[in-house]
């Protein structure tokens, strides 16, 4: 796809307002085809989802982590899964992790791209001299229907290393098998993606997660922490909306056997009240810790080993407490949320596979308090 190609050229035709109203018109649309749609990326790409991080050498706006996780958070207050393909401007921050000269012909060339990753399982790769050859499938490629590059993870016989390599290619190389068939995140277009006897330069790899190439601050806040933070703060939206639903909802809605609305029963405003709490306190302490460690970044230059361990818990809990907020108010609803497309159902199934993610499952409790004692964490964690 030509990320500028589509984009209007008029800066009133597209504003965040505009794009958010279309994709709460639209997100029943976006469930059916299993993905979100081409033109939509170009508007995401319109209002800066995909340059958020890039250098404003190369044309991007350079924005801070917090700035970006709240961007993030806004859209998926109107859809969940648009929230996380739009979560995937992150790459340009573990693309630093390749060549200088490769990142600059990728984000000099159009700081709009959009790219989609597939790491798992790593598939060998056979050297034929400067170049790898590469055949595989990989599933869980969020975002493949609208990117341009895609990155596969690869293992190269002899490289003796930790974390996955991952060799990226021209989105026309790679086959799309639209296998994405699932109760929550349905639009995010999350198949299964094949290559097939391709050959990749080696300028064209790089290990996820390996120290970054270029020296922007940005990427050096630390890049696996981030990448968990963008898809947390999906969570984060999705409970604002279903919460937003319930005040609005309850407060209006007569009961059909004459007992009060919602809104005035005791049991239903203790509940709301509990799950604002959950949810506020969990956003609370997600951006004052990233915003923390920004601050360490641009002081120091790097974030302290405890603040790594804090960047990745926070973003565990505000996935796992926006769950919750989420199914409180989906049983808030009462019986009518049990109807196939209300919002509070849509928005509690949702909520719930943002927390099931790798980043923030439930084993990320157990590798944070590992790290708060200095034992063994997993690869790649913090």
């Amino acid at each position: 796809m030509s990320a500028l190609a589509d984009i209007p050229t008029d800066p009133q035709a597209v504003t965040l307002a505009t794009v958010l109203d279309e994709i709460r018109h639209r997100r029943a649309e976006f469930e059916r085809l299993s993905h979100v749609p081409s033109d939509m990326v170009a508007k995401l790409q319109a209002v800066g989802c995909y340059r958020a991080f890039v250098p404003t050498r190369f044309g991007g706006d350079a924005l801070s982590p917090a700035a970006f996780c709240r961007l993030i958070e806004q859209i998926a207050t109107a859809d969940a899964s648009t929230g996380w393909v739009a979560s995937f401007g992150v790459s340009s921050t573990y693309l630093a992790a390749l060549p200088p000269e490769t990142f600059r012909t990728i984000y000099g060339r159009d700081p709009n791209t959009v790219f989609a990753g597939a790491m798992f399982p790593p598939q060998a790769a056979t050297r034929e001299g400067d170049r790898l050859r590469v055949s595989g499938r990989w599933p869980w490629c969020s975002g493949s229907m609208g990117a341009s590059l895609i990155g596969v993870g690869i293992k190269i016989e002899g490289e003796a290393t930790p974390l996955p390599r991952s060799a990226i290619f021209p989105a026309e190389q790679v086959r799309i098998d639209q296998t994405w068939d699932t109760i929550g995140l349905r639009a995010t277009g999350s198949h299964d993606v094949v290559v097939e006897d391709r050959l990749v330069d080696m300028d064209w790899t790089f290990v996820r997660g390996s120290a970054p190439q270029m020296d922007d601050a940005i990427f050096r806040y630390p890049a696996m922490a981030l990448a968990a933070q963008v898809l947390a703060v999906v969570g984060l939206g999705t409970a604002r909306e279903a919460l937003d639903w319930i005040r609005s909802d309850a407060a209006q809605k007569a009961s059909i056997t004459g007992a009060p609305n919602p809104g005035q029963r005791p049991y239903i405003q203790s509940d709301l009240a509990k799950a604002e709490a959950i949810l506020g306190g969990a956003r609370a302490h997600f951006y004052d810790v990233i915003e923390d460690a920004w601050q360490q970044m641009q002081a120091a230059g790097e974030v302290t080993p405890d603040t790594r361990i804090r960047l990745r818990l926070v973003a565990t809990q505000a996935a796992h407490q926006a769950a919750e907020a989420a199914r409180m108010a989906f049983v808030m609803g009462g019986s009518g949320a049990m109807m196939a497309g209300h919002p509070l159902g849509r928005c509690m199934l949702d909520a719930a596979c943002v927390a099931q993610h790798a980043f923030m499952n439930s084993g990320t409790w157990t590798a944070a308090g590992a790290g708060m004692f200095a034992q063994q964490t997993p690869p790649g964690y913090p």
